[in-house]
């Protein structure tokens, strides 16, 4: 952070000295989310790399924002946010109001990105209106790399939201199949579940409830009812 000094007493040049480097406010983001250990930030920010990772979580720590400790089964690190660190909390929040506000909203190849997708819908889906049992929905994307076509989300009452990669093996509940900018575009809140069932971008198949509840249960951004503004 030293290198990248201002050499400015004003608070704000020296807040952004700890808080502008590539990647920091995302990764607040995602501390922010409650993710906690290494390898869900990882999922949070999936194009970071994990030396990048690693050094932003050791500033952020040097500058008493996270802290570091021992937690949870198997006594592995985990990063939780000091009391400096919670009062940052609307200040990313303005940064994705304002973006999702006047930033151009055109979802193009180059942003989309399927592990954050799926990421984001686990932590904010909605299990309330959906069945008391479990559900397994499996998406199905094309126009990604093979790898990356098929992710299933299961919900168990209870017992949490996980979300998998590889085919768990449970029954599946629901199908969706649609490509990866119309889901990214209804979880932004720029597009919605009716209107590309009907103009046939997503499709859906199986449980009848499970379809019709899904621009419910899906939950979307945080920012999705954020309205654009016109410059």
């Amino acid at each position: 952070m030293a290198q990248g000094s201002y050499k400015q007493f004003c608070p704000v040049a020296m807040t952004a000295e700890v808080l502008c480097t590539r990647w920091t406010v995302v990764l607040l983001r995602e501390l922010l989310a409650g993710s906690t250990r290494f390898n869900d930030l990882r999922r949070g920010v999936p194009r970071m790399s994990p030396a990048l990772l690693s050094r932003r979580l050791k500033e952020l720590e040097a500058a008493d924002i996270i802290e570091r400790k021992r937690g949870g089964a198997g006594g592995l690190y985990e990063y939780h946010l000091t009391r400096s660190g919670r009062e940052l909390e609307p200040i990313v929040t303005a940064f994705g109001v304002w973006g999702q506000r006047w930033v151009e909203s055109e979802i193009t190849l180059e942003k989309l990105d399927v592990q954050l997708l799926m990421w984001d819908m686990r932590r904010n889906l909605d299990a309330t209106p959906m069945p008391k049992r479990r559900s397994t929905i499996e998406f199905l994307f094309t126009g990604v790399p093979q790898n990356q076509r098929q992710w299933w989300l299961i919900v168990t009452p209870g017992d949490g939201i996980e979300l998998c990669s590889i085919d768990p093996g449970f029954d599946v509940d629901l199908y969706i199949a649609c490509d990866l900018r119309t889901m990214t575009a209804i979880w932004m809140g720029l597009d919605s579940v009716r209107a590309a069932v009907r103009d046939d971008r997503v499709r859906l198949t199986g449980d009848k409830t499970l379809a019709s509840n899904m621009q419910t249960w899906l939950g979307l951004s945080p920012f999705a009812k954020e309205r654009k503004m016109v410059a």
